[in-house]
């Protein structure tokens, strides 16, 4: 919140705070023009200080008019969101400490659905009990509502309903979870509501958790995200068509760099770089067919070592479906 200085009180990382008016729409209407002359004001005199003459700033995020602005101050903008992305995606020791702390509410939070899964309950009060415990235990929002039951559940992405969930559904989620100091816990898991598992809902989970485990093996510091790709399990043709978007993906604050594209798509869409110690990944699968009723979505948050793998989601997977 802008022009509360009180809020920054304490905060070690922060030793000056300025108060500027906001220039976007909706705090400034039609003064927006006078008002985005103090904020490029107060940027070109911060560089003036601290910059030692450089001119050059990188810039992620920012409106057209508040670029123009900048410009008109004589400063160089930038590209900044690949500075940004790449800063964030070798985490160090303290911020392994705060995902930690992230994870475990959210394991917690998982763990309160579980216990509150029975047939008749609809999807919305089920992953209501993810937001309510995320929140009790101190954490702060969730990017999505990926939760769905039985038919809904293949394809993929479609976000939790009214609709109840019934005996024997299959029930697959993705918690992308912001948990305590703003870090993303993102794990999936697949669970069959009340009764015994079916043979083609424990053939679907079977071939999911093949997949997690397998490319997680894959994974060592130094590949390249080509070789990750290639290397990893061959998705069946059956299941293909409906694979999940993304191989593999990072994870920080929220869903980050590196996206790591599936070998049948690295040629069209995909891009190379390196995969480093220090860097926190989700493994991603998917497994539902074109012509099935149900889909199991598996997901595994990992960090990379010098040394190999350590996994950073903990949450049992369901023995009696493999």
């Amino acid at each position: 919140y802008a022009n509360h200085p009180y809020l920054a009180e304490g905060i070690p990382t922060i030793d000056e705070y300025r108060r500027m008016p906001s220039f976007y729409f909706f705090g400034a209407g039609t003064r927006s023009e006078q008002f985005v002359k103090e904020f490029a004001a107060q940027i070109a005199d911060l560089m003036s200080n601290h910059g030692g003459g450089n001119r050059r700033l990188a810039i992620d995020c920012l409106s057209h008019v508040g670029c123009e602005q900048l410009r008109d101050k004589g400063l160089e903008l930038v590209e900044g969101e690949q500075i940004t992305e790449t800063a964030r995606a070798i985490k160090s020791k303290e911020e392994l400490v705060l995902m930690k702390a992230s994870m475990d509410v959210c394991e917690a939070s998982v763990q309160a659905m579980h216990k509150v899964l029975e047939p008749g309950i609809t999807e919305n009060a089920l992953w209501a009990k993810l937001h309510e415990t995320n929140i009790r235990l101190g954490g702060e929002w969730i990017e999505t509502r990926l939760l769905s039951s039985g038919p809904r559940t293949n394809p993929w992405f479609r976000e939790c309903s009214m609709r109840e969930i019934e005996k024997n559904d299959l029930v697959s989620f993705d918690t992308d979870l912001i948990g305590p100091y703003g870090y993303c816990s993102d794990f999936s898991r697949a669970w069959v509501c009340g009764g015994k598992p079916t043979d083609e809902q424990r053939r679907l989970y079977s071939k999911a958790y093949e997949q997690i485990q397998h490319n997680i093996s894959v994974l060592k510091a130094g590949m390249s995200f080509r070789e990750v790709s290639e290397k990893c399990w061959p998705i069946p043709d059956e299941f293909l068509s409906h694979r999940y978007s993304s191989l593999i993906h990072g994870v920080g604050l929220a869903d980050e760099y590196p996206n790591i594209k599936h070998w049948n798509d690295f040629e069209a869409r995909g891009f190379d770089g390196l995969i480093e110690p220090g860097m926190t990944l989700c493994v991603e699968s998917f497994i539902g067919s074109e012509e099935g009723r149900e889909g199991v979505k598996l997901e595994e948050q990992v960090v990379i070592t010098e040394n190999g793998v350590e996994r950073q989601s903990t949450y049992p997977f369901e023995l009696d479906l493999l």
